[in-house]
């Protein structure tokens, strides 16, 4: 069961990532997509995060919990099709894409995809919360003047926050090593950041689990401390992408 999901994402996902891209720029505002459909007896869940010209897609099933893929880059428009240079690809090592292209269609703020048949995606209501945005690791905490990693650093872990939902994503932009995701919803409001897990890449076990957090926003950096997944004390400093 599990290999005729991953399968159908390798044919379908393309398809999606690409043309949601259309929609940012058609100028369909940045938003959060879903689509939902059954595959194998399956209800699989497509959520795409579009921020601009940057766009992430992931697939997951979330009874039981599954992760399936993740799919992300930067999108360029060439007539009637999109195109989407991936930054990382969590089946990289399997189908080897670092391009994708696609054609669309748009009715009004909803897309239409094309594929062996006619699927329709809508956006989710629009939330504006403290931290909203792309964001990318910069250092351990506490800020002593430490080197960070940097905008070149090939080694890059993202984090895009938008409408309610997060998602980070460990990668390598020059190999297309996919270190893993995690994702779901999360409120930010008073120095409170709280996180409710929907898929996680390397231990589906932890779909479900609700961690807090407390912020700080220093100028263009996120002060991010409290205890991660296992339960570790943690201090990350985040600093707002610039492209």
């Amino acid at each position: 069961m599990k290999n005729s999901i991953k399968n159908y994402s390798k044919n379908i996902v393309i398809c999606l990532l690409l043309a949601i891209s259309n929609v940012v720029h058609a100028q369909i505002p940045s938003k959060t997509y879903f689509f939902e459909e059954k595959v194998d007896q399956n209800n699989i869940t497509h959520e795409l995060q579009v921020d601009g010209d940057y766009l992430i897609h992931t697939v997951y099933k979330k009874s039981p919990a599954q992760f399936i893929m993740t799919r992300g880059g930067f999108t360029q428009v060439e007539g009637n099709r999109l195109i989407v240079l991936l930054e990382f690809n969590s089946n990289y090592e399997k189908d080897q894409l670092r391009t994708l292209s696609i054609p669309f269609e748009l009715n009004g703020k909803d897309l239409i995809l094309e594929m062996k048949s006619k699927h329709l995606f809508k956006p989710a209501p629009s939330m504006k919360q403290d931290l909203d945005g792309k964001w990318l690791f910069a250092t351990r905490g506490p800020d002593t003047g430490q080197e960070r990693r940097g905008e070149e650093n090939p080694r890059k872990t993202l984090k895009l926050l938008k409408d309610g939902r997060f998602q980070w994503i460990a990668y390598n932009t020059e190999t297309m090593k996919f270190h893993g995701t995690g994702g779901g919803s999360f409120t930010s409001q008073d120095g409170k950041y709280i996180e409710h897990i929907e898929f996680f890449s390397k231990d589906n076990s932890r779909v479900g689990a609700e961690l807090t957090f407390n912020y700080e926003l220093k100028g263009n950096d996120w002060h991010h401390t409290g205890n991660n997944s296992k339960g570790e004390p943690m201090y990350e400093i985040w600093a707002k992408r610039k492209d």
